[in-house]
């Protein structure tokens, strides 16, 4: 007699049935592209036109800037004013104005047998911004570094140590006064030097807006809101101007440190706004749970509050960091050439003054790369401190 099979017995599978690959409507650079340009009427509309004028102004653009420029004098004896003539003729860009200013722009009016002085200035700078995005480097040494850096940079463009009203020469440099200071080394000394020095300042302006205390809450708001309310153009000014009025009698300081400290007070008030949005999204929790565990006011704020505060915050502190970078261009209506001030002042020369794209764009092209690094750093840092927080 035949078994029979029970139908109430469960169906086991002899093998491992394989899994179907996604339609291919679905995946690849094609679905990418359906999905993103041509997903609804507007974006094919977008799309076109945006196509449309890629089609007519990249392949122009990149004859006018790669193909067709004159990027120097064609043998060595050729005269500035033989270059300047070829520019004109030629139908593409003059990038020789960068070859013959390039160390205005780069340097100002720095003595030119003393530019190692800047370059060294520089690299230590660079060098520590890159450390300070090393994890690892995180802690008090690096506060130590910060000041140590910025006290070896300025001595070295200056050719003194500087202590106040005293200075202490270097043996074998030659003093550079401040007025002499240009181009990117002044560009980043007042942009980096400034944010070093604004950042912990806005932190506690912003802890003191938040203050119990009368007196210190009414100052906080009162200096950040008067800053905030004026154009930073304006501030300079009164740095410049108003500024050794308040100073006693015998007092003064060069239109360079006006500048700084112009920036930071500036950019600290700024700053304060954006960590006080970030304490302010700190759930009441956090701070009822600090106090259980009997941490003093500074404890609290420097193990829970502010750490969390800050993460939250990096977004918005990066973009006011890059603006702050960015700003250090209007130095130029108080008699300092930065980087985009050099620049001008090369174009300055009659013959030169004609081909004021390629300087502008060339300026532009290391603003980009200065600026377009910190927003990456500051995406990596964000993804890297919400690690704990992204859902699963």
């Amino acid at each position: 007699m035949a078994a029979t099979h029970s139908f109430t017995e469960p169906f086991v599978a002899t093998r491992e049935i394989p899994a179907e690959p996604p339609p291919g409507s679905t995946t690849g650079p094609i679905a990418w592209v359906r999905h993103n340009l041509f997903s609804t009427w507007y974006n094919i509309v977008l799309t076109v036109v945006i196509a449309y004028l890629a089609i007519r102004l990249i392949p122009p653009f990149i004859s006018w800037a790669f193909i067709d420029p004159v990027w120097g004098p064609a043998t060595p004896d050729q005269t500035p004013a033989d270059v300047v003539a070829a520019c004109r003729a030629a139908t593409g860009a003059c990038w020789a104005f960068v070859n013959e200013k390039y160390r205005l722009i780069f340097f100002g009016l720095y003595p030119f047998d003393e530019y190692w002085r800047p370059i060294l200035a520089m690299l230590l700078l660079l060098g520590l911004a890159v450390s300070s995005t090393v994890r690892r480097f995180w802690g008090k040494r690096l506060i130590v570094a910060w000041v140590v850096v910025i006290v070896a940079a300025i001595t070295l463009m200056y050719g003194a140590i500087p202590l106040g009203f005293l200075e202490i020469p270097i043996p074998g440099m030659t003093l550079v006064e401040t007025g002499k200071w240009g181009g990117l080394p002044l560009t980043m000394g007042l942009s980096m030097i400034g944010l070093a020095l604004a950042f912990p300042f806005s932190i506690l302006l912003a802890l003191g807006r938040r203050s119990n205390m009368p007196a210190i809450r009414t100052l906080c708001v009162t200096y950040i809101e008067l800053v905030r309310g004026v154009p930073l153009i304006t501030v300079l000014f009164m740095a410049s101007v108003m500024f050794p009025l308040f100073l006693p009698e015998g007092w003064n300081f060069n239109y360079l440190l006006r500048a700084q400290v112009a920036i930071i007070m500036f950019t600290a008030a700024y700053l304060a706004e954006v960590v006080r949005g970030g304490l302010q999204s700190i759930p009441k929790g956090q701070f009822e749970a600090a106090d259980s565990l009997g941490l003093s006011y500074w404890q609290k704020q420097r193990l829970i509050i502010l750490p969390q505060a800050l993460r939250i915050s990096i977004p918005a502190l990066v973009n006011t960091f890059i603006g702050s970078f960015m700003d250090t261009t209007l130095v130029i209506m108080v008699g300092l050439f930065d980087l985009l001030g050099a620049a001008r002042l090369g174009l300055s020369d009659s013959i030169w003054g004609p081909f004021y794209k390629e300087a502008y764009l060339f300026v532009s092209l290391l603003f980009f790369v200065f600026c377009f690094s910190m927003s990456k750093y500051s995406q990596h840092l964000e993804r890297y401190l919400n690690i704990g927080t992204r859902r699963r």
